[in-house]
C-alpha cells in the first residue's frame, strides 16, 4: 500500500489541529479527509471509506470513546490512532482497551505521528499472516521454534518471559496496556506488579542496557511497547 493510495480521516473539532494534520500528512503523500464532529465522522466513514482514522477523544457531540466503541461494535476493523492530551493517561488506556491501534499525545511531532500511522497500517495487513521469525535490531524471535536470539546468540527465557515477549512481538510497534498483557499471559487480571517483575527480568536478558531499554519501552501509565527499528 503506497502513501498516495492511503486515505486518512482526521476527526478533531479544533480547526488548527485539522489544518496542521492536513498540511503535514499531505506532504507525506496521504489523502486527507476531515470531520469536526462524531456525526460528520460517521458519515465520512461511510462515504469516503478511509484506510485509517485519527481520532480526538474530545468531540462536541459524542466522546471519542463512544464513537470508537460504536465502530468496533459494528465490526469495523479500521485502524484508529488516538489524538489525546498529554495528561489523559486514563483516557488513552480506555481507548486502547476499546480497540484503538495506537495513540499520540498533543503536542506531537509529525515524524512520530507518521511512524504511528505506518505501524497501525502495517499491523492490520499482517494480522492475516503472523511472521514466523521476527527481527528488529539485534533481536530475533522464532515464533515457531520458540527460539530467542540477541546478536545471533540464543537467550534462555522462562515460560512467562517468553509469553510476554511473544505477545509483544505479535503486536510489535503498538502500545499494549497492562491489562491486555495480563489477560493474554496470565488469563486474568493478576496484580500488575507480576507483569513489572517479569518485564524487568526479560529486559535483563535481551537488553544491552536494561535501565535504558531499546526494545521493550515503557508507556507511562499505559503499559509497554516493543519497538520496531527501521
Amino acid at each position: 500500500m503506497t502513501n498516495s493510495s492511503v486515505k486518512i480521516l482526521v476527526v478533531d473539532d479544533e480547526t488548527p489541529i485539522r489544518k496542521l494534520l492536513r498540511v503535514g500528512l499531505s506532504t507525506q503523500g496521504y489523502a486527507i479527509f476531515e470531520a469536526e464532529s462524531a456525526r460528520s465522522a460517521i458519515e465520512q466513514v461511510r462515504s469516503v471509506q478511509p484506510d485509517l482514522i485519527l481520532l480526538d477523544l474530545g468531540l462536541p457531540d459524542m466522546s471519542g470513546h463512544d464513537l470508537l466503541r460504536r465502530w468496533r461494535d459494528e465490526g469495523s476493523e479500521l485502524p484508529v490512532v488516538i489524538l489525546s492530551s498529554r495528561t489523559d493517561e486514563k483516557g488513552i488506556v480506555e481507548a486502547l482497551e476499546l480497540g484503538a491501534d495506537d495513540y499520540v499525545t498533543k503536542p506531537f511531532g509529525m515524524n512520530e505521528l507518521v511512524a504511528r500511522i505506518r505501524v497501525a497500517l502495517r499491523h492490520r495487513l499482517q494480522q492475516q499472516g503472523e511472521r514466523p521469525i521476527f527481527e528488529t535490531g539485534g533481536l530475533s524471535v522464532d515464533l515457531v521454534k520458540r527460539i530467542v536470539k540477541i546478536d545471533g546468540k540464543e537467550v534462555k527465557l522462562s515460560p512467562k518471559e517468553y509469553e510476554i515477549l511473544r505477545v509483544l512481538v505479535q503486536h510489535a510497534g503498538k502500545a499494549l496496556t497492562h491489562r491486555f498483557l495480563l489477560d493474554r499471559v496470565w488469563g486474568d487480571t493478576t496484580d500488575v506488579q507480576y507483569l513489572r517483575v517479569y518485564v524487568r527480568q526479560l529486559r535483563q536478558k535481551i537488553e544491552r542496557l536494561p535501565d535504558q531499554p531499546q526494545y521493550i519501552t515503557t508507556e507511562t501509565g499505559v503499559g509497554y511497547r516493543l519497538r520496531e527499528m527501521e
